[in-house]
């Protein structure tokens, strides 16, 4: 593969990743995301601030971003330009230039790539994920111990991912120190549950 097919596939993924639909919502509603709720254009905080049915549009085209940016670099390259590829959309996610570098955390995009790369490992994620955020109703947890878990799983089911993989999951528990501290202190959030306590 040419150098040139190599830097236009990351430079498409990244742009892919670039897509916020959180704050193109907000924007049709009047609200800028970024300095609402907990400033992330993710879906939890789209969740909070523009309601459910924004959250879930939210939720699959950032599911859908990671997917396609892996599936053009596996298509015009192969399985390692694909890998790169899901770093980048996952960066263009996280630290958008279109929107001044401040996106959301990653985790739906990043499911997305993964789901692109290994299918499996992806269910896997998703049960983890989902149990973290069964047992403390906090989303925040969930993606936590979803990054945290994901080296050793991606060790035993896509080996050629591991190094790409635990990357992102490092990104991922870097971009929530915040969330760590408030959980800490007791202040975090739920997802779902007593409304007085959403107060991010």
């Amino acid at each position: 593969m040419s150098v040139i097919k190599f830097v236009i596939c990351v430079t498409v993924a990244y742009f892919i990743g670039n897509i916020s639909p959180s704050i193109l919502l907000g924007k049709a509603k009047g609200v800028d995301i970024k300095k609402e709720g907990s400033g992330n254009a993710g879906t939890t905080n789209a969740l909070r601030v523009l309601g459910k049915k924004a959250a879930v549009i939210t939720l699959v085209i950032d599911i859908l971003k990671g997917i396609l940016a892996v599936q053009i670099g596996m298509e015009m390259g192969n399985y390692t330009i694909g890998t790169v590829c899901a770093l980048a959309v996952f960066c263009g996610h996280i630290w958008p230039c279109l929107y001044s570098f401040r996106g959301g955390k990653g985790v739906a995009t990043a499911f997305g790539a993964i789901l692109a790369v290994n299918w499996q490992l992806a269910i896997i994620e998703l049960l983890v994920v989902a149990a973290g955020l069964a047992v403390s109703r906090r989303m925040s947890v969930g993606s936590l111990l979803g990054a945290v878990s994901f080296p050793l799983i991606c060790y035993f089911f896509e080996p050629g991912f591991l190094y790409i993989g635990s990357a992102m999951a490092l990104i991922i528990v870097i971009k929530h120190i915040p969330n760590i501290r408030r959980l800490i202190k007791g202040e975090e959030p739920r997802m779902f549950g007593k409304k007085e306590e959403e107060n991010e």
